[in-house]
């Protein structure tokens, strides 16, 4: 279950609760009945797993992807001119 952040508008109070999705936001503040509004954090991603590559979406079952094709080596570069003095 998630942990939602609420803070009060009238007395500033801040707290943290673990409530199920499908319960009703709070409204009023425990510390002074006043009014409560919910705080939104940024998320966090996280990726479990063994990794994500090129290939995870693809199927497993007889699909292979082949290698690019190997560049061809590059000529050997003509020798600079010897500098006249």
């Amino acid at each position: 279950m998630p942990t939602y952040a609420y803070a009060c508008k009238d007395c500033s109070h801040a707290f943290e609760i673990v409530q199920s999705f499908t319960d009703n936001s709070l409204t009023s503040c425990p510390e002074c009945e006043g009014t409560l509004r919910k705080k939104f954090n940024s998320v966090g991603v996280v990726f479990k797993g063994s990794g994500f590559y090129r290939t995870d979406s693809r199927d497993a079952k007889g699909s292979t992807v082949s290698p690019a094709p190997a560049a061809a080596p590059a000529a050997p570069a003509a020798p600079a001119p010897a500098a006249a003095n």
